[in-house]
């Protein structure tokens, strides 16, 4: 199965980036803490940082990548170049007023992002944070343009490594900030040039990557092609459906800039669970989508079926385990990483919190993943946009009315995330339910069996992991990261090896299973 391939690729490089992002996540708590000039920085990094994941994780591409391979097809290679050109010339415009105009307009930015940010004296910095990273967002979106190219021509591998880039480069900054000693302020601000470094790095490997197939791109004066045209019509609801469970995370951060610490707390652990929805999700849903979109082109229409069965069933096996992690032992994880220099113990069980309420959505954040590319490769982005806006309706009133019912508690940041998981399950649901009745997607038998084994092996993992952080509370709470770093590894090596167990035993998937997957690719 070359899917498995191709999301074995892409999940091994978003797998290092996102243990390199854990190092630099350990990094910026030791350099920034917890406090407001934190929460200045995380602010001032979420709109590029949006743009990051809705265009490099796949919005942006769920319109290009099915238009550039159809125009491939019909015109030849020389067609899909001047095809590819063309919307460089109109991306190169788009960005260079857009990303003006938001520097001129920064301030208003921050208010609508956080506008909690607005009534206290962090606008100013908070607003010199934003101006140095913002180019940082037109960066980004070429290096979607280039991916997408890349991942039509079956070049997944440096397209999948160009987010390690970013974090090599602000790990070599944080760390040069706390070996000079540099107080949180200036740590931030160097941390802020070091975002806008690494967008530069990365756009420039991948566009030698992109010259390396053979590709010429040339840039021109932008002309409204019908192909252009169509381009826009699908990007727009695309962007929109695509980065849904991200447009969901800015919404909780609106709500959470009105409580001190909040916005970091989220923060931190809106990272952890990233990782899991990174490695399976988005590199499943970039790997899925031009397959599934050279399936059709060709009317392969049971193939395709075949391979929606078969991405679903490895994203439930990789996710469902990390799902119940994280619901029952958060705490023991965000210790681990993250209790050092200035985030403390309280600022620990803050973030397991909320990390536990992002845990009962994170399969629903992989499902809509796996599910949204059936509806890009058929080029329609609007019943996805559709759904987007119904779940986004529920995330706001949800992260509104839950932060305010556990303020009391001191947990309003708990109230957001469990606001998005609630929305991110409704959007999952309307995808599947909207795939079935239009026949575009069915179960087949071997998945319906699987994933009632893979349900089996989460529930036995939860119960050994909560027995396993018992045996081991008194590592955990050790002052030596050593001790809890080896009981981290005791307790995720023995919670994985139960669930393996289970689903061997169950007959849901063995290694032979995926061994047989990986032989017939």
């Amino acid at each position: 199965m070359q899917l498995l391939r191709n999301f074995a690729t892409v999940g091994g490089y978003t797998l290092a980036s996102r243990l390199l992002g854990f190092g630099r996540d350990i990094l910026i708590a030791a350099a920034l803490g917890a406090g407001p000039i934190a929460d200045a920085f995380f602010v001032a990094f979420k709109l590029p940082n949006l743009f990051r994941r809705l265009f490099a994780e796949g919005a942006f591409n769920s319109a290009f990548v099915p238009l550039f391979a159809r125009t491939r097809n019909e015109d030849g290679p020389e067609g899909g170049e001047a095809f590819a050109s063309s919307v460089l010339s109109w991306l190169l415009v788009t960005l260079l007023a857009f990303t003006a105009a938001a520097e001129i307009f920064t301030p208003i930015l921050i208010w609508a992002l956080a506008p909690g940010f607005a009534q206290d004296d962090g606008i100013q910095i908070t607003t010199l944070y934003t101006r140095i990273c913002l180019p940082y967002l037109a960066m980004m979106s070429l290096v979607a343009f280039f991916s997408g190219i890349l991942n039509t021509l079956n070049h997944f591998a440096m397209a999948a490594f160009a987010p390690v880039l970013l974090n090599v480069v602000l790990i070599a900054t944080l760390t040069a900030a706390l070996y000079l000693g540099l107080d949180p302020e200036t740590s931030a601000l160097v941390l802020s040039g070091g975002v806008f470094v690494a967008g530069i790095v990365q756009a420039l490997a991948l566009y030698v990557a992109v010259r390396r197939t053979g590709m010429r791109l040339r840039l021109s004066r932008p002309r409204a092609s019908p192909r252009i045209k169509r381009l826009v019509k699908l990007g727009i609801p695309g962007v929109a459906a695509g980065g849904i469970t991200q447009i969901n995370i800015v919404a909780g951060t609106i709500v959470a800039s009105f409580w001190p610490g909040a916005v970091s707390h989220l923060y931190y652990a809106d990272r952890l669970y990233q990782l899991p929805l990174g490695i399976v999700g988005v590199a499943i849903g970039v790997a899925l989508l031009p397959d599934l979109s050279r399936r059709l082109s060709k009317g392969d229409v049971g193939g395709a079926l075949w391979t929606q069965n078969r991405a679903l069933e490895f994203a439930l096996m990789l996710t469902l385990p990390a799902a119940a992690a994280l619901i029952v032992v958060p705490f023991e994880i965000v210790v681990t990483l993250f209790e050092r220099g200035a985030y403390g113990r309280d600022d620990a069980a803050m973030t397991a919190a909320a990390l536990s309420a992002y845990g009962f959505g994170l399969p629903a954040f992989v499902l809509i993943k796996v599910f949204s590319p059936s509806y890009f490769a058929r080029e329609d982005t609007v019943t996805p946009m559709i759904f987007a806006g119904i779940s986004m309706v529920v995330n706001v009133a949800g992260s509104i009315g839950f932060a305010m019912l556990l303020a009391p508690q001191g947990l309003p940041h708990v109230g957001i995330a469990a606001a998005t998981s609630l929305a991110g399950w409704i959007n999952a649901v309307l995808l599947f339910v909207g795939l079935v009745r239009r026949g575009d997607f069915r179960a087949d038998a071997t998945l319906a069996w699987r994933t009632l084994g893979f349900l089996a092996a989460a529930f036995a993992l939860m119960i050994v992991a909560t027995i396993i952080a018992k045996g081991l509370d008194a590592w955990f709470f050790a002052s030596d990261t050593m001790s809890a770093a080896l009981a981290l590894l005791i307790l995720v090596g023995g919670s994985a090896a139960v669930f393996a167990m289970v689903c061997e035993a169950s007959g849901a998937m063995g290694v032979r299973d995926i061994l047989r997957a990986f032989r017939r690719s």
